[in-house]
């Protein structure tokens, strides 16, 4: 499918001196790109930890959707701080 993408001047200019550089075509080094980015937000979604919950309510309204970085630096804040 042919399609119309609007890529600034730099990124382009990156592009093409990299494709040059490794023999590559224009093609082939955005078609790349978009199967890296996503591949990048497959792994991104797997990552994604769902915390079984025991006896409980779940997590409190504070943390329902946090990050598990937030979580973990709330279990290792020190206290007072």
């Amino acid at each position: 499918m042919k399609t119309t993408v609007e890529i600034p001047d730099e990124l382009i200019r990156q592009v093409r001196r990299v494709a040059q550089r490794e023999g590559a075509s224009l093609r082939a080094m955005v078609e790349e790109g978009l199967q890296r980015s996503l591949e990048a937000r497959r792994q991104a979604v797997r990552q994604q930890l769902d915390f079984p919950v025991y006896g409980g309510s779940g997590a409190t309204h504070e943390f329902q959707g946090a990050s598990w970085s937030r979580i973990r630096d709330e279990i290792y804040r020190e206290p007072g701080a």
